[in-house]
């Protein structure tokens, strides 16, 4: 790609998951226009949006996609929005064979493999509320602070592996005392936006080759979500201010 020009990409989410949400909200606001978003409109998706929505009770949330879309077709642009039951290559796969993508950006979907990883020119990202290799997987600001692992947020490539593929950027998030996990949750997921959005602006600039590097290996394993014998613990340590990488 030129230099200096935008990439042409898909955006792909869970049916307006503040994840997705978010993550739009800010590449938008450098100018990244998806091509075309694909939104997964299925049951397991709302039982993730609705328990991630507990998980940041009482934060801000993102424009829906339905009002950032309205909103840019205000302005005269339009993008194509289209509904599938599931992110897998039978049914995403017919909307973007024919489009000639850079690109296709994860806005917070389940695991994706196959088909869909090999079309775009330059790869699929996405961007992980934890910090990579140490917190694959789900649930990252609890297993961070129940394994003391740092707080952030990670954008890397995406492979067959589960959070495995190459890394763009990494970044910590601050925790101070007081923080509560609501507060961990959130601000990994602001984060995770605004990683996305610098990764673009990167792509542009024509940096990834000179970014771009292996995650290498990590002693935690892949996470799954957090039992709420684990949430317990976190609550426990944040309450009592012993998780170990305070700011302050």
């Amino acid at each position: 790609m030129p230099e200096g020009s935008k990439p042409s990409f898909a955006f792909l989410l869970l049916k307006e998951h503040p994840y997705g949400r978010e993550m739009l909200h800010q590449i938008l606001s450098e100018g990244f226009i998806p091509s075309i978003i694909i939104t997964e409109d299925s049951a397991i998706g709302d039982e993730e949006r609705e328990k991630f929505l507990k998980r940041i009770e009482g934060k801000e949330v993102a424009p829906t996609i339905e009002s950032q879309i309205a909103e840019l077709e205000g302005n005269g642009i339009s993008i194509m929005h289209v509904e599938v039951p599931i992110h897998n290559s039978e049914n995403v796969m017919p909307h973007i064979s024919d489009m000639e993508l850079d690109l296709i950006v994860f806005g917070g979907t389940r695991i994706i493999r196959g088909e869909i990883l090999d079309h775009p020119k330059d790869g699929v990202i996405n961007s992980h509320p934890g910090l990579l290799p140490d917190c694959r997987g789900s649930a990252s600001p609890a297993w961070s602070v129940y394994h003391d692992i740092p707080i952030g947020s990670s954008t890397h490539f995406c492979d067959n592996g589960i959070d495995t593929g190459e890394l763009l950027l990494t970044r910590e998030a601050p925790v101070t005392r007081g923080m509560t996990y609501e507060d961990l949750c959130y601000d990994t997921l602001v984060l995770a936006g605004v990683l996305m959005k610098e990764a673009l602006m990167a792509y542009e600039a024509g940096k990834w080759d000179d970014m771009r590097h292996p995650q290498g290996e990590s002693t935690h394993p892949t996470f799954r979500n957090a039992p709420e014998e684990v949430l317990e613990v976190v609550r426990e340590k944040l309450a009592e201010q012993s998780y170990a990488h305070y700011v302050d």
